[in-house]
């Protein structure tokens, strides 16, 4: 099964790209949260930008949803770190 990902703002600066597709095993149902954590362990750069005391913000396929929410074949993901305004 392939994942779309996508990275914005400083997590796309820390891992030095915007977007890549995720391979996950078949029939699969991962949540964000299982795919946060494949990232995070990737290791060096991808653990510090998805280290579990980074809070982050996730989408798929464009709308907002809890780390928990599983997701199915060619689901994109976004991923990004919450937007403060002043």
């Amino acid at each position: 099964m392939n994942i779309q990902l996508r990275y914005f703002a400083s997590l796309r600066e820390a891992v030095g790209r915007d977007s890549e597709t995720l391979e996950w095993e078949p029939d699969a149902s991962p949540s964000a949260a299982d795919v946060i954590e494949r990232l995070r362990a990737r290791g060096g750069r991808w653990a510090e930008a998805f280290a579990a005391d980074n809070p982050l913000m996730c989408a798929i396929n464009q709308e907002m949803c809890d780390p928990g929410q599983r997701l199915k074949e060619g689901d994109e993901l976004a991923l990004f770190p919450p937007v403060t305004g002043g």
